[in-house]
């Protein structure tokens, strides 16, 4: 059965809820669920955490924490700091990473103890509707009978043909985070967070790095005005940016990575990088779990659930990247409440994406809530824009970082916020605001109005929201 091995049966037990995976969204579904008084088990068969403790978020915001530093003390001395030698140790920076993601795991292990939610170190497979056996290292160990379940299995880096990694040459963001050693040169393959914030990285680093995209902009989902401004500072920043581009003929000979770059109108122009970093995207981690067992369906690589995450079955549930739609933590996280408020027979509202923010954490940064321009005018609306550009704002002049927008999209029917989308330093700290304001259905006259204070980098949102009320 999926080429484990099957023992006779040791050991069945019942429990109100069976969490497969321990990312944000099962250890929060876990957390919440034994909150409300179910007897809950979670089977994870990796470190608890998953991928975003312990190969996504957490590392890679720790080794962007590190690329901040090498690009601030490129320009220290316009600080009045001379530096006469600073070597990079890419190996300590991946070792100072690997500590962060440690101690997160460490912490979500400490929540669910104090929880009470039992772990089961294992794979689960569904064997029925309400059945799981679990198998470690391929071995059976028990079975679970459970009256819900929630799938939260999380993604895996999509594989094109011909791209396939091999951990070595061709890799993806998991061995990326685990380099020893600056490599002379990259190419990054997918423009979108994954491959930006890796391309920053190893730049700042000190690799040559070329990024391809196959869209016309980088970060295809955001607003067109916040891409250009990123695909400009990139270029500033030394890294080659193809945008509206292909690679093609990718061969690996010897200690190189060799293949074209094709852009359309172009002639094919050969390149050559020590790694080829693979970035196109996930499909949902279904395989391996006896989806067909339950009668759980699945559509291009994703489990379909309907706007309570619940699929097919009544009783199973789906969330997180596995799920599909917007492949965040935080959206997971929301998720978790909501399928644990709908097992336990509460009223909830299902989740509006336009209400859930999206960041990227190279520099600048980016983030955004709801609609961009365009989305707006496309769903009917007459609309007004405002904008406040950081190079007029005294804590960026102070800071030194100077690139970068604010950008408001306001229904011009009554003001209110639709969108908002920034692009530039602390652009991930300050879509808080933006975002409760969207939640509330905010103003553009009460934006302006609240007194923010000086000098902020917050300061550049009431500006932005007077600059459209001039319009």
């Amino acid at each position: 059965m999926d080429s484990k091995q099957q023992l006779p049966q040791v050991s069945v037990r019942n429990v109100d809820l069976a969490v497969i995976g321990s990312g944000p969204g099962g250890y929060e579904a876990a957390l919440r669920a034994s909150k409300a008084g179910m007897k809950v088990s979670l089977i994870e068969k990796g470190a608890l955490g998953g991928v975003c403790v312990n190969w996504g978020c957490i590392p890679t915001k720790a080794l962007l924490r590190s690329a901040e530093l090498f690009d601030l003390f490129k320009k220290s001395s316009s600080y009045g700091l001379k530096i006469h030698s600073a070597d990079i140790d890419l190996s300590e920076a991946v070792k100072r990473s690997r500590v962060v993601a440690q101690k997160l795991s460490k912490g979500v292990a400490f929540m669910l103890r104090r929880a009470e939610v039992e772990v089961i170190q294992g794979e689960a497979l569904f064997t029925g509707a309400h059945r799981l056996d679990i198998f470690r290292e391929g071995v059976y160990v028990e079975t679970l009978q459970a009256n819900h379940i929630i799938i939260a299995s999380g993604a895996r880096s999509r594989q094109l043909p011909g791209l396939e990694p091999d951990g070595k040459h061709i890799i993806t963001s998991r061995e990326a985070l685990a380099l020893k050693r600056v490599p002379n040169s990259m190419i990054v393959l997918g423009g979108g967070a994954v491959g930006v914030e890796m391309a920053w990285f190893y730049a700042m680093a000190g690799s040559k790095v070329t990024l391809v995209e196959l869209t016309p902009r980088l970060l295809p989902l955001e607003d067109e005005e916040i891409s250009e401004v990123l695909k400009r500072s990139f270029l500033k920043a030394g890294i080659s940016v193809l945008t509206g581009a292909k690679l093609e003929g990718v061969t690996v000979s010897g200690d190189q990575v060799n293949g074209f770059l094709s852009v359309e109108g172009v002639e094919p122009q050969p390149v050559t990088a020590d790694y080829l970093l693979v970035a196109v995207g996930v499909t949902g981690n279904c395989d391996g779990l006896g989806l067909e067992h339950a009668g759980v369906e699945r559509s291009r690589g994703f489990v379909v659930t309907d706007s309570s995450c619940r699929t097919a079955v009544n009783h199973i549930f789906a969330i997180g990247d596995v799920r599909g739609g917007m492949l965040l933590a935080h959206k997971a996280s929301a998720e978790a409440a909501l399928a644990v408020d709908t097992i336990a027979g509460k009223q909830s509202r299902p989740i509006d994406e336009s209400m859930i923010p999206r960041c990227v954490y190279a520099e600048p940064s980016v983030a955004s809530i709801g609609w961009s321009e365009k989305e707006a005018e496309a769903r009917g609306y007459t609309v007004k824009v405002g904008r406040s550009m950081f190079a007029a704002s005294g804590k960026a002049n102070a800071c030194g970082n100077l690139e970068g927008l604010v950008k408001l999209v306001f229904n011009a029917a009554d003001n209110r916020l639709l969108g908002a989308h920034i692009v530039g330093y602390g652009a991930v700290e300050l879509i808080g605001e933006l975002t409760l304001a969207r939640r509330l259905e905010v103003s553009a006259e009460l934006l302006a109005d609240t007194v923010h204070a000086h000098p902020t980098l917050s300061e550049t949102i009431r500006e932005a929201a007077e600059n459209a009320l001039q319009t």
